[in-house]
């Protein structure tokens, strides 16, 4: 699945609609580069999925566990850039609230596959190059990319009309 997303309003609607797809024990590698707009989306994600506390990037806490307002799951938001090996991700326990939670790892392409039996692997593509002078760099089309590995995936429905390539 490809969906193009104008800017990072679209980006926080996109990761609402998403978390309605989601479910507890879901994994979510989220891939792309500085500033694709990988916390963006799980503002939108968490926001859909109704947790408490604000979302912003975990990069200097590694993991922050987010519960929910309701009954849906809680959201465990990890970012695995400044860890090397699976071996340091598997050291955060992650497995611990894994059936309870939806997991999304940042930089997790590599590193995070292990920790569930199938995965969501979202690439977020944004064009490279000089930002014009008072450009928001949040601003801008990016092209989202779903691609899922598991039964756990199999049947579900991406309700995400709207969303062009």
């Amino acid at each position: 699945m490809k969906y193009r997303v104008p800017d990072g309003e679209a980006m926080r609607s996109l990761g609402r609609e998403l978390a309605g797809v989601f479910t507890a024990g879901d994994l979510v590698i989220l891939s792309g580069g500085l500033g694709a707009g990988k916390t963006t989306l799980v503002q939108g994600i968490g926001a859909g999925l109704g947790v408490r506390g604000q979302v912003a990037s975990p990069t200097f806490i590694i993991s922050r566990v987010h519960e929910p307002t309701a009954s849906g799951p809680a959201l465990v938001h990890v970012d695995a850039y400044r860890l090397g090996s699976l071996v340091e991700l598997d050291h955060l326990d992650l497995d611990a609230s894994a059936d309870e939670a939806v997991t999304v790892v940042e930089w997790g392409e590599g590193k995070a596959e292990a920790l569930a039996e199938g995965h969501a692997l979202i690439t977020i593509d944004r064009p490279r190059g000089a930002l014009a002078e008072g450009e928001d760099p949040a601003a801008g089309a990016r092209t989202v990319t779903i691609t899922t590995t598991g039964d756990a995936w199999n049947g579900r429905s991406w309700p995400l009309e709207g969303w062009t390539a």
